[in-house]
């Protein structure tokens, strides 16, 4: 599958304000308890953005960064986008050592300009780049820069904390605005209440923070977004690019994201033709969705295309049938087009993708959206379309846009839906191993495991299916840790419309056992052995998070020779937890050993309270993962 989420927006910034004050800043200064944990500490941070009206915008930033030490560098290097629609007004910036000294400052000749989106085909979003970094710690830089932007439509977002490792001794937020066009604000993780104020026609609403220590990621915590202070806001009335709208709901949202498509789903008559064929000889709904899906996966590809009100605008439905690419906009509504010339009734939905991404706030209506998807509803279910991917199995989301809300866009407006949940028991690898033991400890073996669900995607797997015999070689033998490993075959087959791939191997491992007189001592958890154990807090602080549950059963199956025989086999192992359940079983018959295990991790957030029994139950696990049978030899 492809994980590629295109850019709804221009607002990609990292910039920051002229603002009047010291222009040293000497470390010494530097409370001890901002250095506790910090890799950075942000003495100053300030932002103040400008609404003079529904159609103009203007952004001022700036910081003063210290740099402790090596992991904090990547601060020093600033950004700043910029488009055809926002200007560039002014870019400064100097160094000082750790005593507050003046190093040098930020020559234009430093700033790199380059494309803020890589290798897009259509494109006109840039960033200019100065590196601020120093050769020796700690030093600090001061960044400062002026946006003028010719439209509305997003607001960034003020997070107080910018990073993990971080510490903040001044941060500063400042909204302005004319009254006509007052924007709507929403703060996250503070009770800090904005100061409101009126000046030259234009109120003012500002948040002020200060002494913010480092927050330091616990194991399997929340993300930073989910416990430190952020302020988003949006427009409510707003003009881009000459189209008006509002965002005061997301009906009004839907309207104005509706009106960009309008007459962008016409297609060719022979493209019409050729759909109403391929679809006549089909019986239900579902087998019509499947042979469109497959066609739009065979005859287009995606290319970043970010123009167009901003790149908020689909390519016409024609244009993408007629060059075979587009954007996730442009497949998306390409897709909506097709079926709608099979009769099919499909939806536009904006969504925010990423394995690795918050959900949208569903709460709070703003522009949080940096992908689009085509979507079925049926009368009991919807099939999520991923029209990105010239690989994807139909109606699978997976962990890029599953279980999230996300906008389907209507003729009546937008409204909230969810995206589908995959549940542990869905998540399954099914490994079968059968090997043979030789007295010198050597083993060969033939294995054969399915992926399905989210396990699909394990190491990138749904997509190196799909590539070279030589990369799937490479796939196997990175996953595959054993001693004196040398691989003997291997396939990989992805299951006809389903998110389920099989691998099989057969291999040889040199020593595996280990042979000790004459005992030999097996593990026979072969491929799938917890090794990880969760390291010990003092205190925990944050809850435990475990975005995804999954299923592993383990079959194994050991011919050992005849002259040996078992001289300890551990009893039946389970293990039950609000995490999970852990169940381990040996029997030994007629010269083979039998060894399943099944491992079952449920997803969830629990309490901070429940660390140290999470932790054990890791332990356990690994223990009895690792656990050893010893065979004696008869002679």
């Amino acid at each position: 599958m492809r994980k590629k989420a295109c850019l709804l927006f221009m607002g990609l910034l990292i910039g920051f304000e002229s603002w009047s004050g010291a222009n040293k800043y000497p470390v010494a200064s530097i409370p001890d308890d901002l250095k506790k944990n910090a890799n950075v500490v942000y003495r100053e941070d300030h932002m103040t953005f400008t609404i003079p009206s529904r159609d103009r915008a203007r952004q001022k930033t700036y910081v003063a960064i210290t740099v402790l030490n090596e992991k904090g560098k990547s601060a020093s290097v600033r950004g700043v986008a910029y488009s055809r629609l926002v200007k560039v007004t002014s870019i400064s910036g100097a160094i000082y050592d750790a005593e507050g000294n003046l190093v040098r400052k930020l020559k234009n000749s430093e700033i790199q300009d380059e494309s803020a989106t890589g290798s897009n085909l259509f494109t006109d979003d840039r960033v200019k780049i100065a590196n601020l970094s120093h050769i020796s710690y700690p030093y600090t830089i001061e960044f400062e820069a002026e946006l003028e932007y010719q439209y509305l439509f997003f607001i960034p977002s003020w997070h107080v904390i910018p990073s993990e490792n971080t510490s903040v001794q001044h941060s500063l937020f400042t909204l302005e605005f004319a009254p006509e066009v007052q924007p709507r604000f929403k703060t996250y993780h503070t009770n800090v209440k904005e100061t409101e104020r009126s000046s030259n026609g234009l109120k003012s609403w500002t948040w002020e923070f200060s002494n913010m220590g480092a927050v330091e990621r616990e194991p399997w915590g929340p993300a930073l977004y989910e416990s430190t202070p952020i302020i988003v806001a949006a427009p409510g009335e707003f003009t881009y690019e000459g189209y008006s709208g509002n965002m005061n709901d997301w009906n009004g949202f839907g309207l104005w994201i509706q009106s960009l498509a309008i007459g962008r789903d016409q297609l060719p008559e022979a493209t019409r033709e050729k759909i109403l064929a391929m679809t006549s000889g089909t019986e239900s709904t579902e087998e019509k969705i499947r042979a469109l899906y497959k066609y739009l996966q065979d005859h287009t590809r995606y290319v970043s295309i970010q123009i167009g009100v901003g790149g908020q605008q689909p390519v016409n439905a024609a244009e993408v049938d007629q060059n075979g690419y587009g954007d996730c906009k442009g497949l998306a509504n390409y897709m909506v087009a097709i079926l709608k010339a099979a009769g099919i009734q499909a939806r536009y939905v904006l969504i925010r993708a990423g394995s690795n991404e918050n959900d949208i706030d569903p709460e709070f209506v703003s522009t949080q959206f940096n992908h689009a998807v085509a979507a079925v509803p049926l009368s009991n279910d919807t099939i999520w379309l991923e029209c990105t991917s010239q690989t994807n199995p139909i109606g699978y989301a997976g962990t890029f846009t599953g279980d999230r809300h996300a906008l389907m866009i209507t003729e009546k407006g937008g409204r909230i839906v969810r995206t589908p949940t995959y549940a542990p028991s869905s998540n399954r690898q099914m490994r079968t191993i059968n090997a043979s033991l030789a007295k010198d400890g050597n083993i060969t073996a033939s294995v054969t495991t399915n992926y399905e669900g989210l396990q699909f995607e394990n190491d990138d797997l749904d997509a190196i299916v799909h590539q070279s015999p030589e990369r799937q070689k490479k796939w196997v033998l990175e996953n595959t840790s054993l001693p004196g490993f040398e691989l003997k075959s291997y396939s990989m087959i992805q299951k006809s419309f389903l998110p389920q791939i099989e691998v099989a191997m057969s291999f040889a491992s040199r020593s595996y056992a280990s042979v000790s007189g004459k005992r030999i001592f097996l593990n026979p958890n072969l491929l799938n052995r917890t090794e990880y154990v969760p390291r010990k807090l003092e205190q925990r602080k944050t809850p435990i998070i475990r975005k995804n549950g999954y299923v592993d059963m383990d079959t194994v199956r050991f011919t050992v020779p005849e002259e040996l025989y078992p001289e300890f086999i551990p009893p039946v192992v389970h293990y039950e937890s609000r995490f999970g359940s852990y169940d381990a079983t040996f029997t030994f018959s007629s010269g083979q050993l039998i060894y399943t295990r099944t491992m079952k991790w449920n997803r969830g957030r629990f309490p901070e309270e429940s660390y140290e029994e999470f932790a054990e139950f890791y332990k356990s696990i690994s223990k009895a993962d690792n656990v050893r049978l010893v065979f004696l030899s008869k002679t």
